[in-house]
């Protein structure tokens, strides 16, 4: 059985990503850049 990632996570308000700097550390606790993780497009 596979651990579930979003299991240990924290749910992030939308309007919280939609705030963060692409130069911040992304919300989701990867510790990855926003651009570099769920900035990216």
């Amino acid at each position: 059985m596979e651990p579930d990632a979003d299991a240990t996570q924290a749910p992030v308000v939308k309007s919280e990503w939609d705030r963060t700097p692409r130069n911040a550390d992304c919300p989701c606790g990867s510790g990855k850049k926003f651009k570099f993780c769920h900035g990216a497009r």
